[in-house]
């Protein structure tokens, strides 16, 4: 994807952001996907600033060289590292987030509920469902990424939610609720309008 694209995706992300009163929150997020973004470091390199930048990669042999290259990128351009799953790993490279898969948030391990208590840190979570949205609340993170709101790729067999059941759940939501699944430069326009606070993509990064 081009600069100006990405550009556009991120100004449609404040847009949100700012309209729900989630400032303290980034607006745009990159998840990696060790098949769709192969060298999330080389995507890393032409963000704006204030994207988060959620590492997943979860069967890439040597994860942990993965993040500090990511780390470094994330500091010379004022990104924000998230690390997902792996508690102990963000705060190996001191990370600025942790982000737990959708099972986690049912079976939670103990370093995830003590990085979630941490100060100055941010904790999102995947939710695919309205219990997973509760647990979610339940447990304290910061914001819920739900998806998929557009039919995606990465799961070709799963009902997207659509614009408007985004639209009624993230305006009733005690939790900022970040809109994920098909967004892209085509799809992105159409969440404006409803109360979600950011938006996160995959191939909406690579096309």
């Amino acid at each position: 994807m081009s600069e100006e694209a990405i550009l556009r995706l991120s100004e449609i992300g404040r847009r949100l952001n700012l309209r729900a009163g989630a400032a303290h929150l980034p607006h745009l997020y990159f998840m990696t996907d060790s098949v769709r973004t192969p060298d999330p470091v080389q995507i890393a390199e032409h963000l704006p600033r204030g994207t988060a930048v959620i590492l997943r990669h979860y069967d890439t042999p040597d994860r942990y060289t993965l993040a500090r290259h990511l780390k470094r990128v994330c500091q010379e351009r004022a990104l924000i590292l998230i690390i997902a799953g792996d508690a102990r790993l963000a705060e190996i490279v001191s990370a600025d987030g942790l982000h737990l898969p959708e099972w986690t948030i049912t079976r939670p391990q103990l370093g995830h509920r003590r990085w979630i208590r941490l100060k100055n840190r941010i904790s999102t979570a995947a939710v695919h469902s309205m219990p997973g949205l509760h647990r979610a609340y339940r447990m304290g993170v910061d914001a819920v990424l739900t998806s998929p709101i557009f039919p995606t790729a990465s799961h070709p067999h799963q009902t997207a939610a659509g614009v408007f059941s985004l639209a009624r759940q993230s305006r009733s939501a005690s939790i900022p609720m970040i809109a994920l699944g098909g967004v892209n430069r085509v799809t992105a326009p159409r969440l404006i309008g409803t109360s979600c606070a950011g938006i996160a993509a995959i191939g909406g990064f690579s096309e």
